[in-house]
């Protein structure tokens, strides 16, 4: 005779298997959650390392007001992209969350729209982004030196703002697919749960940029 673990067991194997939902929870949100918390462990990694770089190097760290300042109309702004880019990507968590809503009501011509506009605001932080490594690869930093100071700089600053980039870059793929999915009348059938799948994503991604923000260039 079967031992009842072993039968719940199968039971459960025959249901994810079977694309069947399980525990009540869709499984395309389970698998997303699942990547966000291995996701969470490398950028906390990440962001410790980087912690701990900083307290144990014997030379000076760039003063980020500097590094990260621009001249506009002669007018020397510390760190004016940087917060026009928090700005833009939280933002951007707005208009994901009413395209989540819209979703769920089933109004596809405005989930598809913010969607659109979220996908906008993200290629935006991309292109700034872009910008921002031109300027300091033009300044002579580089992921094995750096003429301001402490040579570890230029290889912290290039891994994280470089894999959060990528992040993006990768949301913002995945908003116009899913995009072009509503449009096409893709999840009608389905259901609206990709919308919201998709915006787990994207706020996990905006609320590492929060903890980026607060350890790269507020410290």
């Amino acid at each position: 005779m079967a031992n009842s673990n072993d039968v719940e067991l199968d039971t459960l194997v025959t249901d994810w298997s079977s694309d069947k939902e399980t525990f009540k929870v869709h499984w395309g949100k389970a698998m997303m959650w699942i990547f966000l918390l291995s996701d969470t462990f490398i950028f906390t990694s990440f962001l410790t390392s980087y912690m701990n770089v900083r307290m144990s190097t014997a030379e000076p760290w760039p003063n980020s007001s500097e590094v990260f300042a621009l001249t506009l109309f002669g007018q020397h702004i510390p760190l004016i992209l940087i917060a026009i880019m928090t700005f833009v990507l939280i933002t951007s968590s707005g208009t994901m969350a009413l395209a989540v809503n819209y979703g769920y009501r089933g109004d596809r011509k405005k989930t598809a729209i913010l969607l659109l506009i979220t996908a906008f605001f993200g290629l935006m932080f991309v292109g700034m982004q872009a910008f921002e490594w031109t300027k300091l690869i033009q300044e002579g930093v580089r992921p094995w030196g750096n003429p301001m100071g402490a040579a570890q700089f230029g290889s912290c600053f290039f891994m994280i703002t470089g894999f959060h980039g990528l992040h993006v870059s990768g949301g913002v793929i995945y908003l116009l697919y899913v995009a072009v999915g509503v449009i096409n009348g893709r999840y009608e059938k389905k259901g609206y749960d990709i919308v919201e799948i998709c915006g787990l994503y994207w706020h996990f991604v905006d609320l590492v940029w929060v903890f980026i923000f607060a350890f790269f260039y507020l410290w």
